[in-house]
């Protein structure tokens, strides 16, 4: 069994992966528009308030998932979902620097078994350094039953 704990305590809020991004205007409006948005700052790139939709910032991921030395947990791996946090608005052209670190390891027991759940964080920074937007994504494995 998968000691939560110590993973918490190796782990958390260590910074583990560094990535930059650039938004491309035009696909960020042409995901605006397929869900259906019709606010004039996330689908047309020549309005004045013109910022990245949400999607797109779920979209962004570094180049690791998990720090380099995580412990394999074994178990059944699934996409447990995503959510954006918008802080200020993110332009799309500038220059955009993704730091990403595990914010929470949690464990849940279901009636198929016990589930850890880890939620990696890439937080969004503009060129000054200023925070715009974090992005979760969660990880659900399905321990083995033993």
């Amino acid at each position: 069994m998968v000691d939560v704990e110590k993973l918490r305590s190796d782990y958390l809020n260590l910074e583990f992966d560094r990535k930059g991004f650039v938004i491309n205007a035009e696909n960020s409006a042409a995901v605006a528009r397929a869900y259906g948005e019709t606010r004039l700052e996330f689908v047309d790139p020549f309005d004045s308030n013109f910022q990245a939709c949400l999607p797109i910032l779920a979209s962004l991921v570094s180049g690791r998932q998990l720090p380099i030395d995580f412990p394999s947990l074994g178990g059944i791996s699934m996409d447990g979902g995503k959510a954006v946090t918008s802080i200020e608005p993110v332009r799309c052209g500038i220059e955009l620097t993704g730091k990403t670190h595990l914010n929470d390891i949690y464990a849940k027991s279901g009636r198929t078994g016990r589930m850890i759940f880890l939620v990696s964080r890439i937080e969004l920074y503009n060129a000054s350094g200023k925070h715009l937007a974090s992005a979760d994504s969660r990880q659900v494995i399905r321990e083995n039953p033993e």
